[in-house]
């Protein structure tokens, strides 16, 4: 791929970004958003943290050492911290450096 073609990539990736972002904002100006719509904005993000926490856990390999120690702690500390400061992106993060320090260091 040439740097062109990167670039008119990167730019289709946010246009279409974008469109989907604003797009439900102009169609539902000044109307009653539908039942269905407000539905699956309250089940899409529920779902979508569950199929990242499969994917992220599907490789785990529980039958040797470290016995998937690292992802269930790694996973452990993300839900404390989430239940304590009720902040998603430091939960991750946190969750995340434990997970590779634990990965690196210890492990």
């Amino acid at each position: 791929m040439t740097g062109l073609e990167r670039i008119i990539t990167v730019l289709i990736a946010g246009f279409a970004t974008v469109l989907t972002r604003f797009l439900p904002f102009v169609i539902f100006k000044g109307k009653k958003t539908p039942k269905a719509l407000d539905y699956l904005g309250f089940a899409l993000p529920c779902s979508v943290f569950g199929m990242l926490l499969v994917y992220c856990l599907k490789d785990t390999v529980v039958t040797s050492f470290p016995f998937a120690l690292p992802e269930f702690l790694g996973l452990a500390v993300t839900s404390a911290i989430y239940l304590w400061k009720k902040n998603t992106l430091i939960s991750i993060a946190a969750g995340t450096v434990f997970y590779m320090f634990l990965v690196q260091v210890v492990f």
